[in-house]
């Protein structure tokens, strides 16, 4: 009789755990259910066409409109030095006089020989016409007027290369000479440059050599100051250099103030193209796969992928040309989770 006590016993308690393991489990379910038909959160964005702009960016160089090293054509000591360091002069000012006394003297001398051939010349000419001397004393006497006046033309020009001017107006630099001090074409004098308005120097990948065109304008910036300035494209490189696979650019700025100096570092923003109504879409929304591209759209609380093909791409966008329309909600975040015909809830978002 206890025997069959305690088998009765088993039998209910395994009754009771069946019964509340079925309960647990069904609870589960439930739970599990409801998590599951919960719509995925994620963020969206309603695609809208506006303005966008393809741009490429670059660093380059501030370079003077013009800039020369001052030095002298011949030797000499230094009489003279009429500019200032660091000062504005003009075209054409006399910046510096050599020593021109020796080659005053040589063309005084030519000047009286000058003047005794040519009245040999006069004299000779009038013997000639009376038959008193052949043409070739006539001619050997003219020879002698022309050597003479040849050598004046030297020597006058040697004069003028001991006056050194100003080739352009600008800015003359530091000087390295001193009066009274014997200088030759080894001799810097000084560096001048005119910078206003300036030359922007800058290399460009080879993929864009069919985009940059002259007269196309460029943004920058340069450091020490927050301003933006604006140049245009007025010579490109005709070849690509072989070691960067870029091409050289140079556009030139306006430099009324003199802010820009020659040799700061630029960095560049060129714009390639403007289109007014691009559908243009964060990158990440763009999921690449084997058929090509395509975004995640919330269609009636659902996902719907659809393949697009795409544009321009800048630094954090891509232009849609085809596959999606104007006010679809593109799927943004969560991309990875996503599945097709998913219930999600979007929070709409804007693209700054």
């Amino acid at each position: 009789m206890k025997h069959y006590d305690k088998i009765l016993q088993v039998l209910l308690l395994l009754s009771i755990n069946g019964f509340l393991f079925s309960c647990g489990h069904k609870k589960q379910e439930v739970a599990s259910s409801s998590v599951a038909d919960r719509p995925y959160e994620v963020k969206a964005i309603v695609a809208t066409p506006r303005e966008l702009e393809n741009r490429i960016y670059t660093t380059g160089t501030i370079l003077a409109n013009e800039e020369v090293e001052i030095r002298a054509e011949l030797p000499g000591r230094i009489t003279a030095i009429n500019f200032q360091e660091g000062s504005y002069v003009k075209k054409g000012f006399l910046l510096l006089l050599i020593n021109d006394s020796e080659l005053q003297a040589q063309l005084k001398k030519l000047t009286l020989d000058e003047q005794l051939a040519r009245e040999d010349v006069f004299r000779k000419e009038k013997l000639l016409e009376i038959k008193a001397i052949s043409q070739e004393e006539f001619d050997i006497a003219q020879n002698q007027l022309g050597v003479i006046q040849a050598n004046m033309e030297l020597v006058s020009s040697q004069i003028d290369k001991t006056k050194i001017y100003a080739p352009f107006s600008g800015r003359i630099g530091l000087r390295h000479v001193s009066p009274g001090g014997f200088i030759s074409s080894a001799n810097l004098v000084a560096r001048m440059q005119q910078t206003d308005p300036v030359k922007i120097e800058f290399t460009v990948p080879e993929k864009y050599i069919a985009n940059i065109t002259v007269g196309m304008q460029i943004e920058f910036t340069v450091a020490g100051n927050d301003s933006t300035f604006t140049g245009a494209i007025y010579a490109i490189e005709p070849r690509i250099d072989l070691s960067t696979r870029t091409f050289a650019v140079r556009a030139r700025c306006v430099n009324p103030g003199n802010v820009l100096i020659p040799g700061a570092f630029a960095r560049i923003t060129i714009i390639l193209e403007k289109i007014s109504d691009a559908l243009a879409l964060p990158s990440e929304a763009i999921i690449p796969d084997m058929m090509g591209k395509k975004v995640m759209l919330v269609r009636n609380g659902q996902v719907k992928s659809v393949y697009v093909e795409t544009g321009i791409h800048t630094e954090y966008e891509v232009q849609v040309t085809s596959g999606i329309n104007p006010l679809d909600t593109v799927i943004i975040s969560g991309l990875l989770q996503l599945r097709e015909n998913m219930p999600v809830k979007p929070t709409i978002t804007t693209i700054n």
